[in-house]
């Protein structure tokens, strides 16, 4: 059946690239174009390098059908994940495979300005060690630990950290690469389209906790990230015991609080993998730390999962390298509070992707913004890469 009016080649990209339909039949039933239509935009995206033919299918009787494949070689992605108090960079292909990966203890109360900087620098270093350019750069993806408002691809305010608030991420990419398509999401958006496309592709409906020094939230609702009207969704918060304002669930269980805790133990902790290796290590008080953190996030996140029935939450971020310690009290709390027929069949599990899901959720994002229908429509009609 076809999909709305449109017969421009950025449709049938869309579909090969989801593997819903990769042959030249398949593409004629599920979207209803003549052969001859078909044709034409199959050759409008080979001559661009969009795709290529990736061989033929077995076939029970006659000639086996042609398959197409979105071309991993025709450029490449950057990929940025901005956490806390860490940082991963990776350079992919066009089908979101890690061809580098670097990271640092840098994160949000550095400022802008100097991890972008930083990230510049390495992706250099990094694009040399690959024997490419900044040239070779076709899109770029970058999440950030804060609400995006996802009509302009400015950060909101207020965030986390005031050096945060309202600036325009793009801007600190300009002179690099102006070449590149670029987009912009919270970092626990970026996780969640990693689960859910490369980890978890079975499950249409997922809430996905992001939980390092500071703490996300993510709905996937029928396959798709619901980020909300400007990009605010899943900002939780935990009501006082006693009344008054609600309070953020980050505030009162998130890597940070456990860090301050441990500090005014006399511990030196900077980052979450410090929290993780003091929990690795036996430490008595980080594990409690660690329970009762997962304790008070799993209570709120019951009424999540009352609310949205998700097939799975899934939790990721640095704290969830802790294991048991701190997915047990997750899980426990969510089954004590949510209703039997909210929780029936639900799992609640770590990330697949665990370090890797922030920055192939931005490659994902990159590739998205890359290959956005519209734009690849408009490209192989006039025959010009952009």
């Amino acid at each position: 059946m076809a999909q709305g009016l449109s017969t421009g080649s950025g449709i049938a990209l869309n579909l090969i690239r989801s593997g819903q339909a990769t042959t030249r039949n398949d593409l004629i039933d599920v979207l209803g174009w003549s052969r001859i239509t078909l044709a034409r935009r199959l050759d409008e995206l080979l001559a661009e390098s969009i795709i290529v033919s990736v061989g033929q299918l077995d076939s029970r009787g006659g000639r086996p059908p042609e398959t197409f494949a979105v071309n991993p070689v025709a450029g490449l992605l950057l990929a940025v994940d901005i956490g806390g108090s860490h940082t991963r960079l990776a350079i992919t292909d066009l089908v979101s495979t890690m061809l580098s990966v670097d990271e640092a203890d840098i994160g949000l109360s550095e400022g802008p300005a100097e991890i972008f900087e930083w990230a510049g620098q390495v992706f250099d270093h990094m694009l040399q060690r690959l024997g490419k350019t900044r040239q070779d750069v076709v899109g770029i993806g970058v999440g950030v630990p804060g609400p995006v408002d996802v009509a302009t691809g400015r950060l909101a305010s207020p965030q986390i950290d005031p050096q945060w608030d309202g600036i325009l991420v793009r801007e600190y990419f300009s002179g690099r690469y102006d070449h590149a398509v670029f987009a912009v999401d919270r970092d626990v958006n970026t996780l969640a389209l990693a689960e859910a496309r490369r980890g978890w592709s079975h499950y249409k409906n997922l809430v996905v906790v992001k939980a390092g020094i500071g703490l996300g939230l993510a709905y996937v609702l029928d396959g798709s990230v619901y980020r909300g009207a400007r990009g605010g969704a899943g900002d939780l918060s935990k009501p006082h015991i006693d009344g008054g304002r609600l309070q953020r669930l980050e505030s009162v269980a998130s890597g940070a609080v456990i860090r301050q805790e441990l500090t005014a133990r006399g511990y030196k902790v900077r980052t979450s993998a410090d929290i993780v290796r003091f929990a690795r290590e036996g430490d008595a008080a980080t594990l409690a730390l660690l329970e009762e953190t997962g304790s008070t996030i799993g209570q709120t996140m019951a009424d999540v999962v009352g609310l949205l029935n998700p097939e799975a939450v899934i939790v990721g971020g640095n704290l969830a390298e802790a294991g048991d310690p701190f997915l047990r009290p997750i899980r426990e709390a969510i089954f004590r509070g949510a209703r039997d027929f909210a929780s029936r069949d639900l799992i609640v599990e770590r990330s697949r992707l665990a370090h890797a899901a922030g920055v192939t959720g931005a490659s994902l994002i990159a590739q998205d913004a890359l290959f956005n229908a519209d734009r690849i429509s408009k490209i192989t009609r006039v025959g010009v890469s952009s």
